[in-house]
């Protein structure tokens, strides 16, 4: 389990590097460009590429069943690429002389884990239900909005709260703070997020800092992610025509009177680099639209991202999720009967050593005889009797020659 968990990050912080570049590539795009990549390095957390490498094995045995895999790709090159995508093995914490020892190493990094994600969800979920007292306290205003809108008392700035019926909420006394072009300019930042699902893919990516909590990368996508979203609804905003010096004043005048909302699913005006997002707004920072060519690359991109596992899956050969953590059952390459003439009639089982071999000692037990049947590939005598241990002695020589 170790293995494959440290296999999945690997793989993962280089899918984060990969659209880490392609922002840097996009850096004078619209921002919803680069959010959208940093989305994907999110959603990667969830989607590790062994589910993508079994779909590939799927289908090359419903396509060619045993035989892609010999045709494609020798037995060497299958275990190369296999320690490419796959460095770290799944029994690295195994320690064969103190097999307690790991069983008491996983206990205790399980309930490490399990304590940081319930400590997450509970701080999250105490957030959630405080917005949603607000919301049922608020109550319905008449705005030119495509969503419904309603005025809550309290200081929480204005907010888009929601995922599937989105609501926009705003605080009393907002429509005297504000001038009207300053209020038209909110509402315009807010109805953005509300045409771009902004609570569901930040709810999303909520539910991937709540599971890998303990990985840095996760909340410095967060914080791209956060960043990226502001910067494209501060564009739509200036591309509808606000003027930036009101839109700015509006932002500032917000900032004044009302706090930042505690949850990053419920989309609000504050948030981000401020003093940045100013610079970027005084300037009329309008990134630039996608051209074909830098289409057909995002394109790409996505298709090498998924085609690379598949193509995994089609040409390494089927093998274990994991390896056994028990220690490997000895292996015989002879076998001897021969008569017990002690004249001890008891049972006994036991192992012998012999320098770097072991050797197994079974005597005056039918289940003795039963096994050398079974691993001679024996019949019983017609009667159903076990022959004697010469019969069977005989039978066993003339087998081995026949083999």
């Amino acid at each position: 389990m170790i293995g494959e968990l440290t296999n999945h990050l690997w793989q993962s912080t280089i899918f984060a590097m990969v659209a880490g570049l392609l922002t840097l590539a996009f850096r004078k795009n619209r921002a919803q460009v680069r959010y959208w990549l940093w989305l994907s390095a999110s959603l990667k957390l969830l989607i590790p590429f062994s589910l993508l490498i079994s779909l590939g094995n799927f289908l090359r045995d419903a396509l060619a069943p045993g035989r892609m895999t010999a045709e494609i790709a020798p037995p060497a090159v299958s275990r190369t690429i296999l320690q490419i995508t796959q460095p770290f093995p799944d029994t690295l914490m195994y320690i064969p002389s103190a097999p307690h020892t790991t069983s008491w190493i996983l206990v205790a990094i399980l309930g490490v884990w399990a304590y940081g994600f319930a400590a997450i969800v509970l701080i999250r979920l105490r957030a959630w239900l405080r917005l949603r007292a607000a919301v049922r306290a608020s109550t319905p205003i008449d705005l030119p909005t495509t969503v419904a809108t309603r005025s809550s008392a309290g200081l929480l700035e204005p907010g888009i709260v929601g995922f599937l019926r989105p609501t926009l909420i705003l605080p009393e006394g907002i429509l005297k703070t504000l001038t009207p072009s300053q209020l038209e300019a909110v509402l315009a930042h807010e109805l953005s997020h509300a045409r771009r699902r902004d609570n569901l893919t930040a709810m999303i990516h909520m539910i991937v800092e709540a599971v890998f909590w303990f990985y840095p990368l996760v909340w410095w996508i967060g914080a791209r992610l956060v960043e990226e979203r502001e910067r494209a609804c501060d564009e739509s905003v200036l591309i509808l025509g606000s003027e930036p010096r009101e839109y700015a004043d509006a932002i500032l005048n917000v900032c004044k009177h009302y706090v930042k909302s505690p949850l990053v699913c419920v989309s609000g005006i504050i948030g981000s680099d401020l003093k940045r997002r100013v610079v970027y707004i005084m300037a009329r920072h309008i990134g630039q639209g996608l051209t074909p060519g830098r289409k057909m690359l995002l394109c790409g991109a996505a298709a090498v991202a998924i085609t690379i596992p598949l193509a995994l899956g089609i040409i390494l050969p089927v093998r274990a999720q994991s390896t056994q953590t028990t220690a490997p059952l000895p292996s015989f390459e002879v076998a001897t009967v021969k008569p017990n003439r002690s004249g001890d009639g008891g049972v006994s089982v036991g192992c012998l050593p012999a320098g770097s071999l072991q050797q197994a000692q079974l005597q005056n037990s039918s289940l003795h005889m039963r096994i050398m049947l079974k691993t001679f590939r024996l019949q019983e005598d017609q009667t159903g009797s076990t022959p004697s241990d010469t019969t069977l002695t005989r039978r066993i020589r003339t087998r081995s020659t026949k083999d």
